[in-house]
């Protein structure tokens, strides 16, 4: 059996082993390259997933908007191009007044909205929490139903 040397050349150089059967250094060198090859497919494995969701994503978002062009009708007319806003066509300035119950109206929905969606993880966790968590969330409802009461008798939500 033949006996390897170890020669650097530099001190940056790698090491390199030197033998006199230049076929095993091949074999060598040919495992760890397929070992490396492997470790690299293996890595790129765990990103497939990511790669179909984004793919599948795009696709669904993508897809019927290309489809819609491609196939959909292409009749324009006056009454489909004119600009138009909430459902009517634009009768005055653009800086017209409009009524602030509107805009009340508006932000209270949001408001109250998003109140309620602090209810789901609530259900969700109400065994973790216990008793204690129950109380808690029927003090905020009992302040989220007094405030929709003041509005109802302030005549916020009436629309006239």
């Amino acid at each position: 059996m033949a006996k390897a040397v170890r020669v650097r050349v530099s001190p940056t150089a790698p090491s390199k082993k030197v033998c006199c059967n230049s076929g095993v250094n091949q074999v060598q060198q040919t495992s760890q390259t397929k070992k490396s090859t492997r470790e690299i497919a293996m890595s790129l494995e765990q990103y497939l997933p990511v790669l179909l969701f984004i793919l599948v994503g795009l696709g669904v978002g993508v897809a019927p908007q290309l489809i819609g062009f491609l196939l959909g009708p292409k009749r324009p007319d006056p009454a489909k191009n004119s600009p138009y806003e909430c459902g009517f066509e634009a009768f005055e300035d653009a800086r017209m007044k409009f009524d602030v119950r509107y805009y009340l109206i508006a932000i209270l929905f949001i408001l109250f909205d998003l109140e309620i969606a602090f209810l789901f993880p609530w259900a969700v966790a109400l065994k973790e929490i216990g008793f204690i968590g129950f109380i808690d969330m029927m003090i905020f409802l009992a302040i989220l139903v007094a405030g929709f009461a003041y509005m109802w008798i302030k005549g916020a939500i009436d629309w006239e």
